[in-house]
């Protein structure tokens, strides 16, 4: 069955779907909502904290330099926490949702 043979909006309609898409959607906005937050810390700290920032770690690393890296690892663990939940609930609910509908059809 190709996506062409699909009926849309009987899919829209689908309770599972319903779910599916309520779920994924508060996910992400959870994702979305740490990721900004996190992201803002960089510039209000170095705006408002500048003693913290200036701390040093190791040689001439401070504080603000480890911070404004740990951006890239927090957007790495972020699409990895993603992948992990998708692969293990979403990925399921769609396929599902998709077997239900080979049956219905």
């Amino acid at each position: 069955m190709s996506s062409k043979n699909f009926n849309w909006a009987a899919i829209d309609a689908n309770p599972k779907f319903q779910t599916l898409h309520r779920k994924k959607t508060m996910f992400l906005w959870g994702l979305m909502i740490f990721s900004t937050i996190f992201y803002f810390l960089l510039p209000i700290g170095a705006a408002y904290y500048q003693d913290l920032f200036k701390i040093k770690v190791w040689g001439v690393v401070n504080f603000g330099i480890m911070f404004a890296l740990s951006e890239f690892v927090v957007a790495w663990v972020i699409a990895f926490v993603y992948s992990k939940k998708a692969n293990a609930e979403f990925d399921a609910m769609a396929l599902e949702i998709i077997n239900n509908l080979k049956a219905g059809a």
